[in-house]
């Protein structure tokens, strides 16, 4: 890896490690919830400089702000490395197999979708061990992770759309 990869991998986790922070900020319904702020950074990143880049980016993300809110390994950690995994596999998959297909919405909702599943997946098996909960608690869920993958969607396509018109050169050497 390069170092203007490494480089441009530690600036992009430092943006969403900074939305993930500011997203706890936000009084939500549920204290569980998230927007998923920093999905928008990974979404970027898979579009603009591809997979491997923004794995590196969301393992990163995961990995210090657990360790910064006291939460490595416990619950919320497991749950948030699944979903994140998950969606950026899937999300990578579905732009490399069909690549002028989806859209950067399109990419979230698939995104979104899967780091749905994953977390209800996980959280069955490791944590509730009862189908009842998941399946009430499921469509809330993802209906929720619609309206938010749109929306991320939407903001990631602005911030791509004005990343490459903004004359600036970005350059992709890990696709």
């Amino acid at each position: 890896m390069q170092s203007q990869d490494r480089y441009r991998i530690a600036l992009l986790s430092a943006y969403a490690l900074a939305l993930h922070g500011f997203e706890s900020l936000i009084p939500m319904p549920i204290p569980w919830l998230r927007a998923g702020l920093s999905n928008i950074i990974a979404l970027t990143t898979l579009v603009l400089f591809g997979f491997r880049a923004a794995m590196m980016v969301t393992l990163t993300r995961v990995m210090l702000a657990s360790l910064l809110t006291g939460s490595f390994l416990g619950p919320s950690f497991i749950l948030s490395l699944g979903g994140g995994v998950s969606s950026v596999a899937a999300s990578g998959l579905v732009l490399r197999v069909l690549p002028n297909i989806f859209g950067t919405v399109g990419i979230s909702l698939i995104g979104a979708f899967f780091h749905n599943i994953s977390q209800l997946l996980i959280a069955y098996l490791l944590f509730i061990q009862k189908i009842e909960p998941v399946l009430i608690i499921a469509p809330f869920l993802i209906l929720l992770g619609t309206v938010t993958g749109f929306v991320n969607g939407l903001v990631a396509g602005i911030l791509v759309r004005n990343l490459k018109n903004s004359g600036s050169k970005i350059q992709n050497s890990n696709k």
